[in-house]
Protein backbone atom coordinates (compact mmCIF):
# COMPACT_ATOMS: atom_id res chain seq x y z
CA UNK A 1 0.00 0.00 0.00
CA UNK A 2 1.02 3.27 -0.79
CA UNK A 3 2.07 6.04 1.01
CA UNK A 4 -0.78 8.21 -0.08
CA UNK A 5 -3.38 5.13 0.55
CA UNK A 6 -1.96 4.87 3.94
CA UNK A 7 -2.52 8.62 4.13
CA UNK A 8 -6.17 8.58 2.79
CA UNK A 9 -7.02 6.04 5.13
CA UNK A 10 -6.26 6.91 8.21
CA UNK A 11 -7.65 10.30 7.55
CA UNK A 12 -10.76 8.33 6.11
CA UNK A 13 -10.81 6.26 9.62
CA UNK A 14 -10.48 9.10 11.74
CA UNK A 15 -13.06 11.56 10.30
CA UNK A 16 -15.60 8.94 10.40
CA UNK A 17 -15.07 8.51 14.12
CA UNK A 18 -15.68 12.16 14.36
CA UNK A 19 -18.18 12.50 11.81
CA UNK A 20 -20.57 9.89 12.90
CA UNK A 21 -21.15 10.78 16.75
CA UNK A 22 -21.80 14.52 15.37
CA UNK A 23 -24.60 13.55 13.12
CA UNK A 24 -26.30 10.93 15.75
CA UNK A 25 -26.08 13.12 18.13
CA UNK A 26 -27.66 16.01 15.41
CA UNK A 27 -30.54 13.15 14.15
CA UNK A 28 -31.39 12.29 17.67
CA UNK A 29 -31.90 15.86 18.98
CA UNK A 30 -33.69 16.62 15.91
CA UNK A 31 -36.08 13.52 16.29
CA UNK A 32 -36.58 14.32 20.04
CA UNK A 33 -37.34 17.86 19.47
CA UNK A 34 -39.56 17.14 16.37
CA UNK A 35 -41.25 14.14 18.51
CA UNK A 36 -41.72 16.46 21.40
CA UNK A 37 -42.99 19.39 19.46
CA UNK A 38 -45.81 17.82 17.50
CA UNK A 39 -47.50 16.75 20.94
CA UNK A 40 -48.36 20.37 21.68
CA UNK A 41 -47.44 22.35 17.80
CA UNK A 42 -50.88 21.32 16.89
CA UNK A 43 -52.51 23.42 20.06
CA UNK A 44 -50.73 26.47 19.04
CA UNK A 45 -51.42 25.92 15.40
CA UNK A 46 -55.28 26.29 16.49
CA UNK A 47 -54.57 29.53 18.49
CA UNK A 48 -52.42 30.80 16.10
CA UNK A 49 -53.90 29.67 13.05
CA UNK A 50 -50.18 28.73 11.52
CA UNK A 51 -47.68 26.10 12.71
CA UNK A 52 -44.97 28.09 15.21
CA UNK A 53 -42.05 25.60 15.29
CA UNK A 54 -39.87 25.13 18.32
CA UNK A 55 -43.18 26.67 20.76
CA UNK A 56 -44.47 23.29 21.59
CA UNK A 57 -40.72 21.47 22.73
CA UNK A 58 -40.39 25.16 24.72
CA UNK A 59 -43.73 24.14 26.25
CA UNK A 60 -42.43 20.89 27.50
CA UNK A 61 -39.65 22.09 28.81
CA UNK A 62 -41.48 24.46 30.92
CA UNK A 63 -43.34 22.22 32.33
CA UNK A 64 -40.48 20.12 33.40
CA UNK A 65 -38.76 23.27 34.62
CA UNK A 66 -42.33 23.59 36.65
CA UNK A 67 -42.53 20.35 38.13
CA UNK A 68 -38.88 20.32 39.00
CA UNK A 69 -39.68 23.65 40.56
CA UNK A 70 -43.18 22.08 42.54
CA UNK A 71 -40.88 18.90 43.74
CA UNK A 72 -38.10 20.74 45.37
CA UNK A 73 -40.61 22.24 48.09
CA UNK A 74 -42.80 20.96 50.46
CA UNK A 75 -45.94 21.31 49.48
CA UNK A 76 -44.95 20.71 45.74
CA UNK A 77 -43.48 16.84 47.50
CA UNK A 78 -46.93 16.43 49.24
CA UNK A 79 -49.32 17.29 45.94
CA UNK A 80 -46.95 15.21 43.61
CA UNK A 81 -47.65 12.27 46.79
CA UNK A 82 -51.24 12.62 46.22
CA UNK A 83 -50.84 12.74 42.83
CA UNK A 84 -48.87 9.18 43.34
CA UNK A 85 -51.54 7.52 45.32
CA UNK A 86 -54.30 8.66 42.43
CA UNK A 87 -52.32 7.05 39.81
CA UNK A 88 -52.34 3.95 41.97
CA UNK A 89 -55.60 3.68 42.10
CA UNK A 90 -55.96 3.25 38.06
CA UNK A 91 -56.38 -0.06 37.05
CA UNK A 92 -53.82 -0.65 34.50
CA UNK A 93 -51.99 2.40 35.33
CA UNK A 94 -50.91 0.70 38.48
CA UNK A 95 -48.91 -2.38 37.56
CA UNK A 96 -46.66 -0.22 35.14
CA UNK A 97 -46.40 3.30 36.98
CA UNK A 98 -44.33 1.76 40.55
CA UNK A 99 -42.17 0.00 38.31
CA UNK A 100 -41.10 2.89 35.85
CA UNK A 101 -41.00 5.08 38.85
CA UNK A 102 -38.47 3.42 40.70
CA UNK A 103 -36.47 2.44 37.87
CA UNK A 104 -36.32 6.01 36.65
CA UNK A 105 -35.68 7.38 40.66
CA UNK A 106 -32.72 4.67 40.75
CA UNK A 107 -30.88 7.15 38.17
CA UNK A 108 -31.88 10.32 39.58
CA UNK A 109 -29.13 12.71 41.01
CA UNK A 110 -31.08 12.76 44.00
CA UNK A 111 -31.91 9.60 44.53
CA UNK A 112 -28.51 8.07 43.74
CA UNK A 113 -28.15 6.22 46.81
CA UNK A 114 -30.74 3.31 45.36
CA UNK A 115 -27.05 2.44 43.97
CA UNK A 116 -24.90 1.49 46.73
CA UNK A 117 -21.41 0.21 44.79
CA UNK A 118 -20.15 -0.54 41.59
CA UNK A 119 -19.19 -3.84 41.25
CA UNK A 120 -17.94 -7.05 38.60
CA UNK A 121 -20.22 -10.38 38.89
CA UNK A 122 -19.41 -13.55 37.07
CA UNK A 123 -22.68 -13.25 34.58
CA UNK A 124 -23.71 -14.57 32.51
CA UNK A 125 -21.94 -17.79 32.88
CA UNK A 126 -18.83 -18.07 35.43
CA UNK A 127 -15.77 -16.58 34.10
CA UNK A 128 -17.30 -14.44 32.30
CA UNK A 129 -17.68 -10.86 34.69
CA UNK A 130 -20.26 -7.68 33.80
CA UNK A 131 -20.35 -4.84 35.40
CA UNK A 132 -23.64 -4.01 38.26
CA UNK A 133 -24.85 -2.05 40.62
CA UNK A 134 -25.64 -3.40 44.31
CA UNK A 135 -29.68 -2.16 44.71
CA UNK A 136 -30.10 -4.30 48.39
CA UNK A 137 -29.48 -6.78 50.57
CA UNK A 138 -31.62 -9.92 51.70
CA UNK A 139 -31.53 -13.20 53.46
CA UNK A 140 -32.30 -16.17 51.56
CA UNK A 141 -34.15 -18.94 53.41
CA UNK A 142 -33.51 -22.57 52.07
CA UNK A 143 -33.79 -26.30 53.42
CA UNK A 144 -29.94 -25.71 54.34
CA UNK A 145 -30.11 -22.50 56.54
CA UNK A 146 -30.38 -18.80 56.38
CA UNK A 147 -27.98 -17.12 53.83
CA UNK A 148 -27.41 -13.38 53.49
CA UNK A 149 -27.46 -12.38 50.00
CA UNK A 150 -27.59 -8.94 47.63
CA UNK A 151 -29.15 -8.07 44.86
CA UNK A 152 -27.11 -6.90 41.91
CA UNK A 153 -28.70 -5.08 38.84
CA UNK A 154 -26.72 -5.56 35.76
CA UNK A 155 -27.20 -3.07 33.00
CA UNK A 156 -27.79 -4.66 29.61
CA UNK A 157 -26.95 -2.78 26.28
CA UNK A 158 -29.94 -0.43 27.06
CA UNK A 159 -29.42 1.52 30.72
CA UNK A 160 -32.68 1.23 31.65
CA UNK A 161 -32.69 -2.88 30.99
CA UNK A 162 -30.98 -5.31 32.35
CA UNK A 163 -31.03 -8.71 34.90
CA UNK A 164 -31.35 -8.46 38.52
CA UNK A 165 -29.15 -11.40 39.58
CA UNK A 166 -29.15 -12.35 43.71
CA UNK A 167 -25.87 -13.62 44.64
CA UNK A 168 -23.60 -14.00 47.76
CA UNK A 169 -21.54 -11.20 48.89
CA UNK A 170 -18.52 -13.57 48.44
CA UNK A 171 -19.42 -13.78 44.42
CA UNK A 172 -19.41 -9.98 44.46
CA UNK A 173 -15.91 -7.85 43.61
CA UNK A 174 -16.46 -4.19 44.81
CA UNK A 175 -14.22 -2.06 42.09
CA UNK A 176 -13.64 1.06 44.06
CA UNK A 177 -15.61 3.06 41.66
CA UNK A 178 -18.35 5.61 42.08
CA UNK A 179 -21.81 4.98 41.03
CA UNK A 180 -20.96 7.88 38.00
CA UNK A 181 -18.08 6.44 37.06
CA UNK A 182 -20.07 3.18 36.61
CA UNK A 183 -22.55 4.67 34.70
CA UNK A 184 -20.15 6.41 32.26
CA UNK A 185 -18.74 2.77 31.58
CA UNK A 186 -21.95 1.69 30.48
CA UNK A 187 -22.79 4.60 28.44
CA UNK A 188 -19.61 4.38 27.02
CA UNK A 189 -19.71 0.89 26.05
CA UNK A 190 -16.79 -0.25 28.37
CA UNK A 191 -14.44 2.52 26.50
CA UNK A 192 -14.23 4.33 30.24
CA UNK A 193 -13.29 1.45 31.69
CA UNK A 194 -10.01 1.63 34.26
CA UNK A 195 -6.96 -0.12 33.37
CA UNK A 196 -6.80 -1.92 36.57
CA UNK A 197 -9.77 -3.00 38.98
CA UNK A 198 -10.82 -3.03 41.74
CA UNK A 199 -9.53 0.82 42.54
CA UNK A 200 -9.63 1.71 45.76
Amino acid sequence: MSRLENWLKSRLIAGFFITVPIVASAWILVKFWSGIDDIFGPMYARIFGRPVPGLGFLTAVAIILIMGIIARNVVGRRVLALGDKLLLKVPIYRRVYPSVKMLIDSFSPERRSAFRAVVLVQHPRPGEYAFGFVTSELTLETPEGKRDMVTVFVPSNNLYLGDITVVPPSDVIVTGLTVEEGLRIILSAGTATPARLPRF
